[in-house]
């Protein structure tokens, strides 16, 4: 029997035409519909103490518009949802039930998920993807009974395999259509079979992660730009509501900032955990470990190490985002916790007497290092002591452009005064790479 795994191939997704685009965004809109209706069902029931399964049939409802394929697909991601939830309750995570794709005053967020032997996906010198639309939407736009929404798409097709369910939504920050493709391939195709390497998170908000690995390698994404946009949202979300009609709390243009600067932060995330995951399954990586902050803000607690690190940064949803894409790479997530990290100097051992300022970590015995970087290697080398860690190669740093995670040409050792600066956390020594003491 042969071993196969998972796989996404990115795509970005290019209407040929005004009337194509409206169609498509007609298309998507239809499926934010039907997810809200039947969600909004759902949390009623549940609310109530009713079984959440026992629904109207909104597959009938919606089959002229989106097709009866297209309809049944995002009720079954719907039902995934509650059925994730319902398992995180059941393992004593204290978390909410699946929530809305926008709502139509503010704008539904465009979205839909078209079945695997439901669409056409070629790449080359042409590139395109045909998706089914509905009765409704054919007769509207013109389009015949057996007619099919063809699109221009962009992209490298990096695997080939099976192809699973395709998710085809709008991104409103790159104002620019997408398609994630699932695939299955089998392990022997694989450029790089997994070893028995292992790597480890520190995770932060002016540095998003810092990672080592015990074949010596170490990648740091920085995120001070990016919490200074959050930043420069949130401050521009604070000053509108401050100017609201007495007994108001929110208007249209508030709701759009919140929404936009979410996605623009999970766009990061994504991609973030994507590049990494490329990276570590190319060394060999089969097991991730990542610290567990359940107790930090009680030990080492201040305004903006909170906003940094739960809600810019929102250390659960990363999370979740990183053991749902570790599995398309056969990788392993595991939780465990990092007391002590970085405050412990990898030299000598020591903890009381360690100083860190900004990336800079020294310790009395002389060492001095990056200690987001350092956090990681010490946490790794707790974890993974049977197989040991390699000697370092020069970091990999990492910065975000709103597209993609390019590395820098620098090295840490040749930043610049003002680069060094602007690192630090916070203006009273407050860490935003948290741990526990």
């Amino acid at each position: 029997m042969s071993v196969v795994v998972r796989r996404t191939n990115t795509f970005a997704v290019r209407p040929r035409s005004e009337q194509d685009e409206q169609l498509l965004r007609d298309l998507l809109d239809a499926s934010a519909s039907l997810w809200n209706e039947l969600n909004y069902e759902r949390r009623q029931q549940f609310f109530n103490g009713d079984s959440v399964w026992d629904t109207a049939d909104y597959r009938k409802q919606y089959v002229g518009v989106l097709g009866s394929a297209t309809a049944q697909q995002v009720i079954r991601k719907n039902s995934e949802a509650w059925r994730s939830f319902f398992a995180a309750r059941e393992d004593g995570e204290d978390t909410a039930p699946p929530g809305y794709w926008g709502n139509e005053d503010d704008g539904r967020e465009l979205r839909t998920y078209i079945r695997n032997d439901q669409y056409t996906l070629e790449t080359g010198e042409r590139s395109r993807l045909e998706i089914p639309v509905g009765q409704d939407l054919k007769d509207e736009y013109g389009l015949g009974y057996h007619d099919r929404l063809r699109l221009e798409v962009a992209g490298d097709s990096k695997w080939k395999g099976e192809q699973g369910r395709l998710a085809l939504y709008y991104d409103e920050v790159s104002d620019t259509f997408r398609a994630i493709q699932p695939v299955t391939v089998p392990a022997s195709r694989q450029d790089s079979p997994l070893a028995d390497e292992a790597a480890a998170l520190d995770v932060g908000a002016n540095n998003l992660v810092a990672c080592t690995t015990t074949t010596g390698q170490q990648y740091l994404y920085k995120g001070c730009d990016l919490f200074a946009r959050f930043r420069e949202t949130t401050e521009e979300i604070a000053r509108l509501q401050s100017n609201l009609c007495e007994g108001r709390y929110s208007s249209h243009r508030i709701r759009r900032l919140y929404r936009k600067r979410t996605r623009r932060r999970d766009h990061a995330q994504g991609a973030l955990v994507r590049d990494l995951m490329e990276r570590l399954y190319d060394e060999g990586v089969a097991t991730v470990y990542v610290g567990d902050l359940t107790d930090v803000l009680s030990e080492h607690w201040s305004a903006e190490v909170n906003e940094k690190t739960h809600q810019f940064w929102a250390y659960r949803s990363f999370i979740g985002r990183l053991a749902t894409t570790v599995e398309e790479y056969g990788i392993t997530v595991e939780v465990k916790s990092e007391a002590y990290t970085t405050v412990e100097c990898p030299a000598c051992g020591e903890r009381e007497n360690t100083k860190r300022n900004g990336d800079v970590f020294r310790c009395p015995c002389g060492y001095k290092g990056h200690a987001d970087l350092d956090a990681s290697r010490t946490f790794l080398e707790r974890q993974a002591s049977e197989l040991g860690v390699g000697s370092m190669a020069r970091p990999v740093r990492l910065t975000w452009d709103d597209h993609n995670w390019s590395e820098l040409s620098r090295s840490p050792e040749r930043a610049s005064p003002n680069e060094e600066r602007t690192n630090r956390s916070t203006g009273d020594g407050k860490l935003a790479s948290v741990d526990a003491a």
